[in-house]
C-alpha cells in the first residue's frame, strides 16, 4: 500500500484486474492469492531489493553526489559536461502545480467553509499599497491573530504585481541559506542541483517577486541578510512581537496586528455556529472577548464549543463527525425533544478550550491528539493516521481538529494551534508520549524506506520524524534507541535526495548518538562518513576532515574495505580542495591513496621522496667527494611543502624526478669520466711529480707556485724534453693533490711542510716507500714540452697554487727502475680546477 496516495495501487495494479494478469474480478474486490505464487514473488522480490537499494545522483556545487543508502555517498569532482546551465523559468502551469503542493492537504468529508477576514480591511489596503512600491513589510501579530489569513489574502491581490508572481514560503524552523534554496527551486526548474553559495546568490539576484513569508522566526542583522541577497523581491514578513526586530538601516515597513473588537468577535462567532446567539451566549462571549484580547482563534474555538453544546443537546440539525444525521439510541433521554439542558462552558473553559473539545471528540481524533502531543505539536500528515491510530477511517479525524481549531496550517502541513500543547499535556495527554513517539518512529522507518516514497513527500513529512527520533533520544527503554537508528537510517538518504539537507544533517547527527548508544559501530561509521560529505559540500573542510577520519577509523575496524574506500575517496577530496598533505604525505593510517577521478592523478603513497644529492667537481687526478651543508632536492620547509598540496602534487613530482634523473646523470658521468682518468686505477694511491732535476745539472725545472719563477701559474715547466742518453731523475711535489696520500718518502730527502697532506681517500694506508708504477696526470702539456718518440718522459703535475704563493721544495728521491713510460696521459679537467672541501666528512668516489 502506498501510505501517502491511497489509489489503485493498494489493491495490487491499477492497470490489471485484482489477482493477476489472466484473472477477472470487479473493481475494489479485496486482494487475492497469485496462480502461481513463485513465478510471481520472483520479479516483485527483485523489485524491491532494487527500491531498497536505490541510489540517487545529484550535482552540489562542483562535486557529483551519489546518495547511497547501503554503503555511504560518494562525492567526486563533477566533470564539466554534467554540471547545469543556467536554469529555466518555472511556467505558469508549473508555478500554480507547485503552489497547490505546497498547501495544507484538505480533509476528508465535506468542505467548512473558512472563517471570514473581519475588520481586516484596513491593513490589507496598506500592505498591498506598500509591496506595489516595492517596500518589504513585516507584520507583527501575537499567535492566534489572524496573520496567516490576512498574508492569504493579500497574496491574492498582489498575484499581478512583479514578473515571477508571489512566493508562499515558510520560516519555522527555517534559516536564510534554507530560505534561499527554497526560493530559487520555487522560480527555477532546477531538478538534482543543488547550487554553491556563489550560484545561488547570483541566481536568487534576478529574481523579482512577492514573497510571502509566514512564521519568520529570525530578525536583525539574520534577517539583513536575506534581503541583502534579494534586492529585487518585496517581502511580506509574519512574526509574532518575540521574533528579534529588523535592523533600522533594513527600511522594513512595521505593521501591527491586534485583535478583534468585540462586535465582529461576536459576528464571527455567530458565523462559526450558524446561527443567532441567545443573551446568555452573548453575555459569555463578551466575557470571553475581554479575557482573550480579542484574539480570532478564541472564537473559533469557541464556536466549535457551542457546535459541540447543541450536539449535546440533541439539536435536529447537529451533525455527527462525518457530517451525517446522528443515529437516534434507545435511551432518547439526551437527544429527544428539546434534551437536557447543556451549560455554557465556563471562562476558564472558554479561555484554555482544548481539553474539553478534545473530550467530546472521536476516538480517532483523540488519538491523533495524542501523537501530535508526542511529536511535540507536529501532526503527522492524514495519509499516516490509519496506520498510526488502527482505524481505517482515522484520516477523517483531521477534519474534526481543524474545525475544532486545534490545529493551524504551517506550510504543507498542520501543527497544534497557539497554546494547544500546553493545554494538552496539563490534560494528561502526555502521559503515554515515548510510547506513542516510539509507535510513530517505527512506523515512519518503515515508510521512509518503502520503495513508493519519493524523497519529495519523505522531506515534506521531515517534521513529523524528526520529532519522533528526538523523542527518543536517549530513550526510557534500550529498544528505543534502536528504533531511531533505523529511522534515521532509512530517512536520512531520502532528506539528502529530496534536498532538504537541514534535516538531513539533524537525522544523521540525532542517529549518529543512537548509534553510539546502542554500540551499533558500523552504524555510527555510516553517520560520520554522511556528515563529512555534508560538511565537504558545504565548504566546512575541517568538520569534513574529522568526521571523514573519525569514520575511516571505525570501519577499518570493522574490516568494512567497501566503505573505508569511500571514505578515502571523500578524505582525499577533502585534501585536495583544502590545498594541503596528509602528514607525511599518506592517508590516514598509512593507507593507500585512493585511486583517482577524472583529471586528477595519483601522486606515490609516501609522497615525493627528498633527493639528497652529493656534488662532485672534476679535479687533477682522483676526485674528491664531499658533503654539500644543504643537499640539492632536500626537504623543503613546512610551509612550502603545505602550499605545494592538492593539485600541485602532480608537478611538484615531475619536477623531482626531472631533478633527480638530471643529478643520476651527472653523478654516473663524472664518475665515469674520472674512471677513464685513473687509467682504471683510481682507486691506487700514488705520488705526483712536479719537478726534476737532470744529470745534466740544468737545475730544477720551473715550479709554478714558486715565488721565484718565471712560469705562470698552472703552466708547467718540468714537461721539457731530457737529454738523450740522461737518466731521469723525477722528484715529487711537496703538496699532494687531494685525494691521495701526501706522507713523505723521506724526512731528509722530502721534507713536509705542515698542512701540506691530507689523508687517503681510499679507507687504506698508502705505501709511502713505494712510488706508483702508473703514470700520473697532469693538464694539457705544454707545446714546448714535447717528448720524443723512444725517449721517457718525465711524469708530471700541476698542482694548485698555495695559499701563501710559495710550494714545498721538490722531491729528490728517485724512484726504482721501472720501464720506460712511451707517452703521458692527458686529464680532461682543467689545470686551474681546485678541489671543493667542506666541514663534513669525506666520502669515497
Amino acid at each position: 500500500m502506498d501510505p501517502m496516495n491511497r489509489g489503485p495501487e493498494e489493491f495490487n495494479h491499477a492497470d490489471e484486474p485484482v489477482g493477476g494478469a489472466g484473472a477477472h474480478a470487479e473493481p475494489g474486490a479485496g486482494p487475492q492469492r497469485p496462480q502461481h505464487g513463485r513465478e510471481s514473488a520472483t520479479p516483485d522480490f527483485a523489485g524491491r531489493a532494487a527500491g531498497l537499494a536505490r541510489t540517487v545522483q545529484l550535482v552540489a556545487g562542483d562535486f557529483l553526489l551519489t546518495v547511497n543508502p547501503v554503503d555511504g555517498s560518494e562525492i567526486e569532482n563533477c566533470p564539466p559536461s554534467d554540471i547545469p546551465g543556467r536554469p529555466v523559468r518555472h511556467s505558469p502551469a508549473e508555478r500554480a502545480e507547485a503552489e497547490r503542493a505546497a498547501r495544507p492537504p484538505l480533509p476528508p468529508g465535506p468542505l467548512t467553509p473558512a472563517p471570514p477576514l473581519l475588520e481586516r480591511q484596513e491593513e490589507r489596503a496598506r500592505l498591498v499599497r506598500l509591496l506595489g512600491r516595492g517596500r518589504s513589510v513585516r507584520l507583527t501579530g501575537p499567535a492566534g491573530s489572524g496573520r496567516s489569513a490576512l498574508l492569504d489574502a493579500v497574496a491574492t491581490d498582489c498575484a499581478e504585481l512583479a514578473p515571477d508572481g508571489v512566493v508562499r514560503l515558510s520560516g519555522h524552523r527555517r534559516s536564510p541559506a534554507e530560505l534561499l534554496y527554497e526560493l530559487y527551486a520555487t522560480v527555477f526548474r532546477a531538478p538534482l542541483h543543488r547550487p554553491d553559495r556563489a550560484t545561488l546568490l547570483d541566481r536568487v539576484h534576478q529574481i523579482g517577486a512577492i514573497v510571502v513569508l509566514d512564521d519568520l522566526e529570525f530578525g536583525g542583522a539574520t534577517l539583513e541578510e536575506l534581503l541583502m541577497a534579494t534586492p529585487e523581491c518585496a517581502y511580506l514578513l509574519a512574526a509574532t512581537p518575540e521574533v528579534p526586530a529588523p535592523h533600522s538601516e533594513s527600511h522594513v515597513e512595521e505593521v501591527f496586528l491586534s485583535g478583534l473588537g468585540r462586535n465582529a468577535s461576536l459576528e464571527l462567532l455567530e458565523q462559526a455556529v450558524d446561527r443567532a446567539l441567545t443573551d446568555e451566549e452573548a453575555n459569555w462571549a463578551g466575557d470571553l472577548w475581554f479575557e482573550s484580547e480579542g484574539l480570532p482563534v478564541r472564537f473559533v474555538q469557541a464556536g466549535a464549543l457551542l457546535r459541540q453544546r447543541d450536539q449535546l443537546r440533541g439539536d435536529v440539525n447537529s451533525l455527527d463527525p462525518y457530517g451525517f444525521p446522528p443515529d437516534e439510541p434507545a435511551e432518547a433521554s439526551v437527544f429527544s425533544g428539546d434534551g437536557r439542558e447543556i451549560p455554557l462552558p465556563t471562562l476558564g473553559e472558554g479561555a484554555a478550550p482544548a481539553a474539553l473539545l478534545a473530550s467530546r471528540l472521536s476516538e480517532a481524533a483523540r488519538a491523533t491528539l495524542r501523537f501530535a502531543v508526542a511529536l511535540g505539536g507536529e501532526v503527522p500528515h492524514q495519509a499516516h493516521l490509519p496506520a498510526l491510530v488502527g482505524d481505517t477511517h482515522a484520516d477523517a479525524a483531521l477534519g474534526e481538529l481543524i474545525e475544532s481549531g486545534l490545529l493551524s496550517p504551517v506550510g504543507a502541513r498542520y501543527r497544534l494551534a497557539a497554546g494547544v500543547l500546553a493545554q494538552l499535556e496539563g490534560a494528561g495527554y502526555a502521559a503515554d508520549a515515548v510510547e506513542q513517539a516510539h509507535a510513530a518512529a517505527q512506523h515512519y522507518a518503515w515508510w521512509t524506506g518503502h520503495p513508493s516514497v519519493t524523497p519529495e513527500r519523505a522531506a515534506t513529512e521531515a517534521d513529523a520524524v524528526l520529532a519522533a527520533m528526538g523523542a527518543l533520544v536517549p530513550g526510557a527503554a534500550p529498544e528505543h534507541p534502536a528504533t531511531v537508528v533505523k529511522l534515521a537510517r532509512s530517512s536520512a538518504p531520502a532528506f539528502a535526495a529530496g534536498l532538504h539537507w537541514t534535516a538531513w544533517e539533524r537525522a544523521l547527527r540525532v542517529g549518529s548518538e543512537a548509534a553510539r548508544l546502542t554500540g551499533e559501530v558500523a552504524e555510527e561509521a555510516y553517520f560520520h562518513h554522511e556528515l563529512g560529505v555534508l560538511a565537504l559540500c558545504g565548504g566546512s573542510l575541517d568538520r569534513a576532515r574529522a568526521e571523514l577520519e573519525a569514520s575511516i577509523a571505525l570501519r577499518g575496524a570493522l574490516a568494512d574495505k567497501r566503505g573505508t574506500v569511500a571514505g578515502r575517496r571523500a578524505l582525499a577530496l577533502v585534501e585536495d580542495r583544502s590545498g594541503g598533505l596528509l602528514p607525511g604525505g599518506r592517508t590516514p593510517a598509512g593507507e593507500e591513496v585512493p585511486a583517482a577521478r577524472y583529471e586528477e592523478s595519483q601522486s606515490p603513497p609516501g609522497g615525493v621522496p627528498a633527493a639528497a644529492v652529493t656534488a662532485q667537481l672534476p679535479a687533477a687526478g682522483p676526485s674528491l667527494v664531499t658533503r654539500r651543508d644543504t643537499p640539492v632536492g632536500g626537504a623543503m620547509p613546512k610551509a612550502r611543502r603545505t602550499l605545494l598540496g592538492g593539485a600541485r602534487r602532480n608537478l611538484v613530482a615531475a619536477g623531482a624526478g626531472a631533478l633527480l634523473a638530471a643529478v643520476l646523470g651527472t653523478v654516473v658521468t663524472l664518475g665515469a669520466t674520472s674512471s677513464n682518468n685513473d687509467g682504471g686505477q683510481g682507486d691506487q694511491v700514488k705520488q705526483q711529480q712536479s719537478a726534476n732535476e737532470g744529470d745534466s745539472g740544468g737545475g730544477l725545472n720551473a715550479d709554478p707556485n714558486d715565488p721565484g719563477s718565471t712560469a705562470k701559474p698552472g703552466h708547467s715547466k718540468s714537461a721539457s724534453p731530457s737529454k738523450p742518453g740522461s737518466t731521469p731523475r723525477p722528484g715529487t711535489s711537496g703538496q699532494p693533490v687531494p685525494g691521495t696520500s701526501g706522507s713523505p718518502d723521506s724526512p731528509s730527502d722530502h721534507p713536509s711542510t705542515p698542512g701540506s697532506t691530507k689523508p687517503s681517500t681510499s679507507g687504506k694506508p698508502s705505501g709511502s716507500g713505494k712510488p706508483s708504477h702508473s703514470p700520473s696526470h697532469s693538464p694539457t702539456p705544454d707545446p714546448s714540452s714535447h717528448t720524443p718518440t723512444g725517449t721517457p718522459s718525465t711524469p708530471t703535475s700541476a698542482s694548485p697554487p698555495s695559499p701563501g704563493g710559495s710550494s714545498p721544495p721538490p722531491s729528490t728521491k728517485p724512484p726504482p727502475s721501472s720501464p720506460a713510460v712511451s707517452k703521458s696521459a692527458t686529464s680532461s679537467a682543467p689545470a686551474s680546477a681546485k678541489p671543493t672541501t667542506s666541514a663534513g666528512p669525506i666520502t669515497s668516489a
